[in-house]
């Protein structure tokens, strides 16, 4: 039986996490840097979602955080 885990990680293995934890509920992302735009769309379905007390204001939050993830990786990549 083959390993179908691995159909879903990229091939350097990097998985990028943001995550908003409150009391009672938990919004977590997981994306690698070939799935960025997705993963802040999934952000903005959320927020726009009347059925989740995720708002605008968590989703700019986590927003920023994937672009500060993403600033800090070509930093790092470019002082190699």
């Amino acid at each position: 039986m083959q390993n179908r885990i691995a159909e879903y990680f990229p091939p350097d293995g990097t998985i990028n996490i943001v995550a908003l934890c409150t009391l009672r509920e938990r919004y977590i992302v997981l994306y690698d840097d070939a799935h960025i735009v997705e993963a802040k769309r999934t952000l903005g379905r959320w927020a726009s979602n009347p059925e989740l007390s995720f708002s605008w204001v968590n989703a700019a939050d986590l927003c920023a955080k994937v672009r500060r993830m993403e600033r800090e990786k070509t930093a790092m990549r470019k002082a190699r």
